[in-house]
């Protein structure tokens, strides 16, 4: 079940009045646990906003995934030939078996 399509911008204002502009909805400040940037509230997948890194999970847009059990999912990504690039215990940035970069996000209890 898709999470969270995760953004990174090298201008976050820009990027910001871009997709709150495109989605007629606004990017609240992230909290502690939701990490940096910004991301919109409500129900179904978030769209999420950071300030383009150097890290993993800063230089590409992601789909991250909502799992139940973060350790399993980690493990599974292994066991079927993908590659665990960033884990956490929250969120993990990952490769499928064809290379393609996605994260895992541990989803509300």
């Amino acid at each position: 079940m898709l999470h969270l399509l995760e953004f990174p911008a090298d201008d976050p204002d820009r990027a910001r009045r871009f997709w709150e502009g495109l989605l007629e909805t606004p990017l609240a400040p992230r909290d502690a646990q939701q990490g940096q940037g910004w991301q919109t509230a409500g129900a179904g997948p978030a769209i999420g906003l950071h300030a383009r890194g150097a890290g993993p999970g800063d230089r590409f847009s992601l789909p991250y995934l909502a799992v139940a059990d973060m350790d399993a999912a980690l493990a599974r990504v292994r066991d079927l030939g993908g590659e665990v690039i960033h884990p956490g215990a929250r969120f993990a940035v990952c490769r499928d078996s064809e290379g393609t970069p996605f994260g895992l996000a541990l989803a509300p209890e």
